[in-house]
């Protein structure tokens, strides 16, 4: 169970971290930031937590904002994730002394 929750809270981070360089990207390159292939490699990483971020919310959420949605949600995935990684630590940590 360890080894899960270790491995969800790295696809969590890695899908944060593309979304932070999505938004950089999104602000330094303006309108041409669908011809620069780094934006595309972000786009690509981000967009199965952009459709799931869709799917949940209701449609009155703008499309525009649905990036600080997605971040929130990750955030709070991962707030969850490291809270359940210490709880399984310490449940399997040796009794002290």
């Amino acid at each position: 169970m360890y080894e899960i929750v270790v491995i969800l809270k790295a696809l969590t981070e890695v899908a944060g971290v593309a979304m932070i360089g999505q938004g950089v990207l999104y602000v330094l390159a303006g309108a041409k930031r669908d011809q620069n292939p780094v934006y595309g490699i972000f786009k690509t990483i981000t967009s199965p937590v952009m459709k799931v971020t869709r799917w949940i919310t209701p449609r009155i959420v703008l499309d525009r904002h649905l990036g600080l949605v997605a971040f929130f949600l990750l955030i709070v995935l991962w707030v969850g994730l490291t809270v359940m990684k210490i709880m399984i630590f310490l449940e399997n940590a040796p009794p002290a002394f």
